[in-house]
């Protein structure tokens, strides 16, 4: 089949990388560079597999920034463009998935058009009626940055909503969920075929979980680390218990990344005159931990703070919205100097803060590093470290 994707971040490009194994793929966007790199085999994000695969597999894909060469008798068109939460609105900005909608009407009505961007709960169906369509689907993803492709090869389960009252979109969504699991290397995938709005609340709901396991974690760490306690030995305590399990538990400085502040916020949206304490409980809980951590290295009274990589994970190049920066902008607000060291930045400032991009240099100005995730990088100043990574992991 002819696959457009548009959006060649984590979730288009994986998407365009699984696909283009056993399909012709047309991955767009509006980037000139980024698509050169692809068509080069390399990647402009950091993810081991989609590099593995795009210089080690036959893949017939091919980047490109012209909309009409890439929807004009396509099958199946991809929306995987970022949807940013906005504060004022309460909402999701959905206007690139909008754009996309139109250009596909326009050059290849005929397509199936599948969301995989993040949007609220009910807007698929809002959309099909706004521009009178037929054939969309919204299939939510579940990717790890920096694992992306990995978790398309052997994802944990695909969903895929269907417009109320279409069933002969029912056989285009087992297509496309069939086109997933023909690029897995996993077998028996559980699928669920629902709604499109009650996939969408999936997505919410699932992220907003995590967003929960990560503040639980967050806040038994600000409790034993007050009280001078081994929040290891506590959490190790607590995972023993199998309904518990031993996953996302490692204490951060906050959630952040490009899903889950932006999730969890449209899904207390979403709740607007629904009775709820849960959701707002884990925005909130997120905006605490950052100013306990704050407020935790203004006691030691340093003039200098650095902040080693603005990236909150292991292995990934992507620091929107980590949580690091509101901590920055905290202690700027109380007059501490703050800089960064982030090895993936060229420029010599980052939002107004001094960039430095000698180690060693960043290393001897500082005195305290804020590193969310350790690295051999800091062994030798141990000393000025602040970290609240207990288990050396992601």
């Amino acid at each position: 089949m002819k696959i457009a994707v548009a959006g060649t971040g984590y979730v288009g490009l994986s998407l365009s990388v699984l696909l283009a194994q056993h399909n012709e793929v047309f991955a767009v966007d509006v980037i000139q560079s980024k698509v050169d790199l692809i068509n080069s085999k390399k990647s402009p994000i950091r993810d081991k597999e989609i590099e593995e695969y795009l210089t080690s597999k036959k893949l017939n894909l091919t980047a490109t920034t012209d909309a009409e060469k890439a929807y004009t008798g396509a099958d199946f068109v991809i929306i995987s463009t970022p949807t940013n939460y906005d504060p004022a609105k309460n909402y999701f900005d959905t206007s690139s998935v909008e754009a996309v909608i139109q250009l596909v009407q326009k050059y290849s009505p005929s397509a199936v058009i599948v969301i995989k961007s993040t949007i609220p709960v009910g807007y698929t169906e809002s959309i099909s009626k706004q521009f009178n369509l037929k054939n969309i689907l919204f299939a939510p993803e579940f990717l790890r940055e920096g694992h992306a492709l990995y978790d398309n090869l052997y994802p944990s389960r695909i969903v895929v909503g269907n417009l109320k009252d279409t069933p002969e979109l029912k056989e285009k969504a087992e297509i496309f969920a069939g086109l997933l699991k023909n690029g897995a290397i996993k077998k028996d995938i559980p699928t669920l075929f629902t709604q499109t709005t009650e996939a969408e609340a999936i997505k919410l709901f699932a992220n907003t979980y995590l967003a929960l396991r990560v503040s639980y974690f967050n806040e038994l760490d600000t409790y034993a680390e007050t009280h001078d306690l081994n929040t290891a030995a506590i959490i190790n305590g607590v995972c023993l218990d199998p309904r518990i399990g031993d996953g996302y538990n490692n204490p951060s400085f906050g959630y952040g990344g490009y899903c889950l502040p932006k999730d969890t916020k449209q899904l207390l949206a979403n709740y607007a005159n629904i009775p709820q304490n849960l959701m707002t409980a884990i925005v909130d809980s997120n905006r605490t931990r950052k100013e306990y951590i704050a407020h935790h290295i203004l006691s030691r009274k340093p003039s200098t703070v650095g902040v080693f990589r603005l990236t909150m994970k292991a292995n990934s190049d992507n620091f929107r919205q980590s949580s690091i920066q509101d901590v920055m902008k905290l202690l700027r607000g109380e007059g501490v100097n703050v800089i960064i060291y982030e090895p993936t930045l060229k420029e010599d400032s980052f939002e107004k803060f001094h960039v430095e991009h000698d180690l060693n240099s960043f290393k001897k100005e500082c005195d305290i590093i804020l590193a969310n995730r350790m690295s051999q990088e800091l062994s030798d100043c141990q000393e000025k470290i602040y970290t609240r990574d207990i288990f050396s992991r992601d």
